[in-house]
């Protein structure tokens, strides 16, 4: 994977340059690690990712962010990075504090992501809210069927990864709606990782072969999704989606605009592109990531990098000087 090139501005777009702005979002919510507020520490880091996107200078457009513009004056869909006489080049997917709740009670897995593509390949979802998902490892990349039972796909797992059902770990959000599907795993003999947020770090773990998580599998947001998709995209792993609202005005507003809530999307369908940047900055230490460690003259962050110049993936360890 090389780096992508603005071809109006001759101005490469490394993963180097974009993991600043992830870095500054997990900066700028540090301070409110623990202390029981998510919409202070969400418009902290929104704020600083916003702020470094601006300073990139791509003529780029927010596909998947905080929401329509009626509702959010930050990182809404649409908007526009860069010179707007220009062409729009580049669609962004961004979550600038993935698992509020997470980084509100202090616990595991809150990160800062991003995904940048070139327009037009990024699947939208519209006024979908939720998707079910099912990652995995590369060798399973085309070999399940999306829409098999549960216990098909982790008896077929367990076949492609040579590896006994009683053996794999399963991710899922532990969510009221995963009642069934968790008593499915458990049923089988597989073990569940539970986790009330986070599975943006659980998708990709999934996608690792060796990471101690053999496949992810529930609904969870489709911001998440799109962002957990570009980077398994790079990676190689599998990754299948299908629209699945869980409220009754979602589900009426995907209707209204034609989307089939029963097709699943593969990952080549969700991301029509191969040049494709993904970078995920730790809040909290997690699965996938440590977070911000604070010292009294540095901050240290942990950056993963997938595409962009980066590769397949890298991790990336900085040191910040704090501003006096």
């Amino acid at each position: 994977m090389t780096e992508l090139t603005d071809v109006r501005t001759s101005r490469m777009i490394s993963a180097y340059d974009l993991r600043r702005a992830t870095e500054a979002a997990a900066r700028a919510a540090y301070a409110w690690i623990g202390r029981g507020d998510k919409s202070q520490g969400d418009s902290a880091a929104i704020s600083a990712l916003e702020s470094e996107l601006a300073n990139l200078g791509l003529d780029a457009r927010i596909l998947i962010g905080e929401g329509p513009r009626e509702e959010t004056s930050q990182l809404y869909h649409g908007q526009r990075f860069g010179d707007p006489g220009r062409l729009v080049r580049w669609d962004i997917a961004v979550d600038p504090v993935e698992g509020t709740s997470f980084l509100a009670k202090g616990m595991t897995n809150a990160l800062a992501c991003l995904a940048i593509a070139p327009t037009g390949t990024l699947f939208d979802p519209g006024p979908a809210f939720y998707m079910e998902k099912f990652a995995a490892p590369p060798a399973a990349k085309g070999r399940i069927a999306p829409d098999s039972p549960v216990e098909d796909k982790l008896k077929a797992l367990s076949d492609i990864l040579a590896k006994p059902v009683e053996d794999l770990t399963i991710y899922v959000l532990e969510k009221p709606r995963h009642r069934d599907l968790v008593e499915r795993i458990h049923a089988l003999g597989a073990r569940v990782a539970l986790y009330p947020a986070g599975d943006v770090a659980g998708a990709l773990m999934a996608a690792i072969p060796g990471s101690g998580i053999d496949a992810l599998m529930g609904t969870g947001g489709c911001p998440e999704g799109m962002l957990s998709a570009a980077a398994i995209k790079v990676m190689g792993g599998e990754f299948m989606a299908r629209i699945d609202p869980q409220l009754a005005t979602e589900r009426r507003a995907v209707e209204a605009a034609g989307i089939d809530q029963e097709r699943w999307w593969s990952v080549d369908e969700l991301v029509r592109s191969d040049d494709v940047v993904f970078c995920a900055t730790g809040i909290t230490t997690g699965l996938l990531l440590e977070g911000i460690e604070r010292t009294t003259t540095h901050e240290r962050t942990q950056t993963l990098l997938v595409g962009g110049g980066a590769d397949e993936r890298q991790l990336l360890t900085s040191w910040h000087r704090r501003a006096k």
